[in-house]
């Protein structure tokens, strides 16, 4: 088929899948229900469904008495059993698509069961819809005249008993279809190669003539990927090299302290910045709106949403409530019941939401992402927004960081130590110090009043991190890749000392 020809087929194909999504806008409630019932309904046989009795479950109430909420610990015997062949046990059709999930830099991983179902009506639909979202505000979009240059993490994928694991990235791109290759870049055998910087340069390179005119993946490697390609070509804006970007779609961690730094990689272009939120488990939510950092919850992907107040979240059997009970401005963890196969799942994030009326959320940071040490609970959130507001307040970029407690001694107190490396440093970091400590005392009462005449917490202590350290620690523990994170927050110093033996 042409590309021209394609171009145009696509464009009019995604405009049409509007009508669909207005339609969950305007009864989203039913949406979800009719959601769950047919989840239910499918999976009534398995082994989980006739253990449960699916088929006398009659409505939400129904479903949240009967079903415990679990944590991935809780059923990772059941996912072993069914890697190592068995099947029908949580999910009626076939799954031989784990995604080793490498959301954190722990060392232990997680198989997350990828369903046919998952692919087709959950990932690959929300690709098509954060396309459709993007034409249906800009009309006057050249966006499908070119491709969008995709930046995936390891390509490595294993076989076990028939089944297949490895990067959540790995797996769709081997099953990617036509469609998505004919309007993408590189090509899937440079995006499935395994060493990352040997990648890299393959994907600048074989990327360097094409009509790019978007670009896809997580900030921190999508970052260092342009650099490298400004290096090649020896210039110094990236409009330079491919002139017709003008979308980045990015996800996978908090944009904020990245997008001065994307900014001043183009000429005076205006770059859009569309964030998408997906993760092994699903693809949840996608920008709707120009120039807006909060995402439509998608309710039509075969993914059922409960809520659990972070206020009550050590108590799993109490306030967990459904989509049609949430409300503006509470801070949720996640619960999903997914396509795949996963029942009533704490996923291990958190959001809030904005609106009610479409449901629109903000990603607020993890579960296990925060510094509680000393009675602070600052979280992710926090955090980023206070360092975010430090770097504009001071002129500088922020490239990467991480936070870990300084504990108390016999002679002094305890306090937080942030390891961040700059773009170039603030000129007194002192200054920098204070100022940060400011915002986080704005924004979280807690850790405020555990800052009050330096009683409990001392102010923030900042190391300035070498350039690089981060990319040669991930390096050193082989965590390079796209689906790769340094983890922001610790109520440990596990991570920051061992980024501080390398920052040499």
């Amino acid at each position: 088929m042409p590309i021209p020809l394609f171009h145009s087929i696509a464009s009019w194909a995604l405009k049409k899948r509007i009508t669909q999504i207005e339609l969950f806008v305007k009864y989203p409630n039913e949406t979800q229900q009719e959601v769950l019932l047919k989840l239910l309904n499918t999976a009534k046989n398995t082994e989980i469904g006739k253990k449960y009795k699916f088929n006398s479950i009659e409505n939400y109430e129904d479903f949240k008495n009967r079903l415990p909420i679990v944590k991935y610990e809780e059923i990772s015997k059941s996912i072993e059993r069914c890697r190592q062949g068995e099947q029908n046990i949580f999910w009626p059709s076939p799954i031989k698509w784990f995604a080793k999930s490498s959301g954190t830099t722990n060392s232990k991983s997680k198989f997350i069961p990828v369903s046919t179902e998952s692919l087709e009506d959950c990932h690959y639909k929300a690709g098509k819809d954060m396309l459709s979202l993007y034409l249906n505000n800009n009309k006057d979009s050249q966006l499908m005249v070119g491709k969008c240059l995709r930046l995936g993490g390891s390509g490595e994928l294993y076989e076990n008993n028939n089944s297949y694991f490895g990067d959540l990235s790995a797996i769709f791109i081997d099953n990617l279809p036509f469609w998505a290759e004919l309007g993408s870049t590189p090509s899937n055998k440079v995006s499935l190669m395994t060493e990352w910087e040997s990648k890299m340069e393959a994907i600048i390179s074989e990327t360097l003539n094409e009509k790019v005119t978007s670009l896809a993946g997580m900030p921190s490697w999508m970052f260092v990927l342009l650099q490298n390609a400004l290096k090649r070509k020896k210039v110094k804006k990236i409009s330079d090299i491919w002139p017709n970007i003008e979308v980045y779609f990015h996800g996978g961690v908090n944009f904020k302290p990245y997008k001065n730094q994307f900014e001043n990689l183009f000429n005076d272009k205006q770059l859009k910045f569309y964030e998408i939120y997906n993760a092994s488990e699903g693809f949840f939510a996608i920008q709707d709106q120009n120039n807006s950092s909060e995402l439509l919850l998608m309710l039509d992907y075969g993914i059922f949403y409960e809520f659990l107040s972070m206020d009550s979240f050590n108590d799993l059997k109490q306030n967990i409530i459904p989509l049609w009970e949430v409300k503006v401005g509470i801070n949720y963890a996640l619960v999903i019941t997914t396509n795949a196969g996963l029942w009533r799942y704490l996923i291990g994030d958190t959001i809030k939401f904005t609106t009610l009326k479409p449901y629109r959320i903000k990603i607020t940071g993890r579960t296990k992402h925060f510094i509680n040490v000393f009675g602070e609970e600052l979280i992710i959130e926090n955090a980023e927004e206070a360092i975010s507001l430090s770097a504009k307040e001071f002129s500088v970029s922020i490239i990467n960081y991480t936070v870990g407690p300084v504990f108390m001694k016999k002679n002094s107190k305890g306090g937080h130590e942030w390891l961040i490396e700059f773009d170039k440093p603030p000129k007194n970091i002192e200054y920098f110090s204070i100022f940060l400590d400011k915002k986080l005392k704005e924004l979280n009462s807690d850790y405020e009043a555990k800052r009050y005449k330096s009683m409990t917490l001392k102010k923030p202590l900042i190391t300035i991190a070498k350039k690089n350290l981060f990319y040669e620690w991930l390096s050193s523990i082989n965590k390079l890749g796209g689906q790769n994170k340094i983890p922001r927050l610790s109520n440990s110093r596990k991570y920051i000392d061992s980024l501080l033996k390398t920052n040499i």
